[in-house]
């Protein structure tokens, strides 16, 4: 007699409900012996002030440009930006096979914090709520110009997911179009609105908080989970409680919470193998070209790389460059190893 289905134990595929792609999880190999890439364990033993280092206070940073002597958050366009405001407008196509279009913007660089030995989880809220404040500020000022239709506010931490500088920072590129990822999930949020009058992420959320097998971390603004169709091993979603567009419409309570929560999650990431865990982070939120999105619930994404240990990393090749992407370790498996873990910080 064939045995009943079962997530934890047999091959399957689960929708991502905000892209409509799959993700193919494979439950059972897990149990393989690993004997691929291991990675150095980068050192994280840093100065408070790095004199080489061109986003600490008072340093020189390319062209000559020099940093002010900033006691806190600090806000600059991007020296080597991958978005220029003056962009010709112009357009390339050939036999509509080959096809180019201009894309102008902005980018920024926000350091966090002024001393180069920090990291999100090692900052306390006071200092992270000002960061929510900044990209509150940048979101508003950058979304209120006419060239600019998307916002995308992100980190890169560790050298892992490609940071050029240790420093505690992250960047904003603000750009003419509306990126691929976002305009899936408009999709995905809009089709559902308009056939249920609710909030995609609102009905989910609602799911996770009952069946509370994904749920890592919550306060009472928001909730970190690892989502259900999960790729990346350790992947999760910060979503608010409320169903609100994008982070200038939270108030002070929801930032104070913003500010809580990411301490909270990062500290859990950086106890799971007891090193500086590397990832890249992003809010997504409404588009700013001027339309109105009912239907957009804020979101933020963490996609870390390591699989293992601290020195494994999951790399997407083979089947997953060619067919979609595949996943081991269930997300319920994921979430409670992250759920397990001290809130605090295994350096202090």
């Amino acid at each position: 007699m064939q045995p009943a289905f079962d997530l934890h134990e047999h091959s399957h595929t689960r929708l991502n409900i905000l892209t409509g792609e799959r993700v193919l999880v494979s439950p059972h190999r897990s149990k393989r012996p690993w004997q691929g890439k291991v990675e150095d364990l980068p050192k994280d033993e840093r100065p408070v002030y790095d004199p080489k280092c061109y986003l600490c206070p008072g340093n020189e940073r390319a062209g000559g440009v020099k940093n002010p002597d900033y006691k806190q958050t600090f806000v600059f366009t991007n020296d080597f930006a991958a978005l220029q405001a003056d962009t010709p407008v112009g357009e390339f196509n050939k036999n509509n096979l080959l096809q180019a279009k201009s894309e102008s913007g902005i980018c920024k660089v926000i350091c966090f914090s002024p001393r180069h030995d920090l990291t999100l989880p090692l900052m306390d809220v006071a200092t992270i709520r000002q960061v929510v404040d900044v990209w509150v500020e940048q979101y508003k000022e950058l979304g209120s110009r006419p060239d600019i239709h998307y916002v995308q506010i992100f980190e890169n931490k560790g050298e892992m997911m490609g940071a050029s500088n240790p420093h505690p920072h992250g960047q904003i590129w603000a750009q003419s179009s509306v990126p691929v990822e976002v305009n899936k999930e408009t999709r995905q949020q809009k089709q559902y609105y308009e056939a249920n009058g609710k909030s995609l992420l609102s009905d989910y959320l609602a799911i996770e908080l009952e069946e509370k097998s994904r749920i890592v971390v919550e306060n009472e603004h928001f909730v970190a989970l690892v989502p259900f169709w999960a790729v990346w091993p350790f992947e999760t979603l910060l979503i608010s409680r409320r169903h609100i567009g994008n982070i200038t419409e939270m108030n002070d309570s929801e930032k104070n919470a913003l500010a809580n929560i990411l301490k909270r999650l990062t500290t859990r990431y950086d106890n799971l193998f007891t090193i500086s865990f590397p990832y890249s982070a992003g809010m997504h939120q409404t588009p700013t070209d001027g339309g109105l999105y009912p239907e957009w619930h804020w979101h933020m994404h963490f996609y870390p790389p390591l699989l293992r240990s601290a020195t494994v990393k999951k790399f997407m090749v083979g089947y997953e460059m060619l067919g979609n992407p595949q996943r081991d370790i269930t997300p319920e498996s994921a979430a409670d190893r992250l759920r397990g873990l001290s809130e605090g910080h295994y350096k202090l």
